[in-house]
């Protein structure tokens, strides 16, 4: 063979997504240029849960306007396709529970493929391959107790709970409102049955929306017992100190890595990327874990808290899976209403629209 007439070798290319370079400061300088403004979409139950990140952000970065808008990330995922649909986008960022939502916005091309710095110490089930999405922190459910009305020992696993002694003592978030909540009493039935259930729901247990509900039931001394409560804190402003998060040990819990993505038709894709960075730096994981775990693995938690992915009983994996079976999703929602009833009432956030957060000039 004449090897002179053969084409010459090229060189492959790599599509492998380069990890940001800059720093924060380089970054915000690119933020300013851009115009200085942000809008987030972010997946919760107040606005006001968001204000320390707020306060935070704009200690650090005062020349860029952070905008973020709370919405349940039910409401706000539809929102988005529907802003996509008629090309109103609104947010540059989306950080949402929805899961399941991200697979389908990057198949279809909406979200813009990017590797904030640090992503190669995100832990691997927090995040994209490609960059799509990265959780920016990890959430859990549980339960709470006030330690002042439930002595010691009385409870020693969440099946306590269908004790007809704490009958007129729970509260909760309606099991049928929230997608975690409704995994979390899934996890419940499968260990503790349906007869166990029953006997729950006919506890005459206090129910509101929003996953913040029990646990500020808590906080307010209303109930000495949240079932299904969020490890960080409520919408309200503690009238006790004596509230515990209950860690468990033996029982289910379940948490979530809440995905963030920056949309490819942001108009701030700059204040976007910084902020992500912002979220994902070490400083910023370390600051929030008192109230979540850390995504990075070179992140320090809590003091006696492992890393979330430690935790067998959180079912990380499983809750993620669950997300993404809708059909499932809605024949546990409406069995839940079965035993606990219709949701009722206004959702926390209130009725927010189409377009919440559209800076008008």
């Amino acid at each position: 063979m004449n090897h002179s007439t053969m084409p010459p070798k090229r060189e492959a290319k790599s599509t492998e997504l380069a990890i940001e370079a800059k720093n924060l400061d380089e970054l915000y300088v690119d933020a300013q240029k851009e115009g200085g403004e942000l809008t987030v979409y972010a997946g919760g139950d107040f606005q006001g849960m968001y204000s320390p990140l707020e306060s935070a952000w704009k200690q650090r970065f005062p020349k860029v306007k952070l905008n973020v808008v709370v919405d349940y990330s039910k409401f706000h995922d539809v929102r988005l396709d529907n802003q996509l649909a008629t090309g109103t986008l609104v947010p540059d960022v989306v950080s949402f529970q929805t899961l399941h939502d991200f697979p389908r916005w990057k198949s279809q091309g909406k979200l813009l493929a990017y590797k904030p710095k640090g992503w190669d110490k995100v832990h691997d089930k927090f995040k994209d391959p490609d960059g799509a999405w990265t959780a920016i922190a990890a959430f859990a459910f549980s339960y709470r107790i006030d330690t002042a009305k439930v002595r010691e020992g009385e409870i020693t696993s969440i099946q306590d709970l269908a004790d007809p002694k704490w009958r007129n003592k729970l509260a909760s978030s309606y099991p049928s409102d929230d997608d975690a909540m409704l995994f979390l009493y899934k996890k419940y039935v499968d260990k503790y049955g349906w007869e166990w259930l029953a006997k729950l729901a006919d506890q005459n247990i206090s129910l509101g929306r929003g996953s913040n509900y029990g646990g500020d039931q808590v906080s307010l001394g209303e109930k000495p017992i949240a079932v299904g409560a969020w490890r960080l804190g409520g919408r309200v402003t503690p009238t006790i100190d004596t509230e515990q998060w209950i860690l468990p040990t033996n029982d289910p819990f379940m948490a979530w890595g809440q995905r963030a993505a920056i949309l490819a038709k942001a108009k701030h894709p700059a204040a976007a990327k910084l902020y992500l960075n912002w979220l994902l730096s070490k400083e910023v994981q370390e600051a929030g874990n008192a109230f979540s775990w850390p995504v990075r693995v070179d992140a320090q938690t809590a003091p006696g808290i492992k890393p979330i992915w430690e935790y067998d009983n959180a079912n990380i994996d499983e809750f993620v899976a669950f997300m993404q079976d809708r059909g499932e999703v809605e024949r546990w929602r409406q069995t839940m209403s079965l035993y606990f009833g219709e949701t009722q009432g206004p959702p926390s956030p209130t009725f927010l629209g189409l377009h919440p957060g559209l800076q008008r000039n």
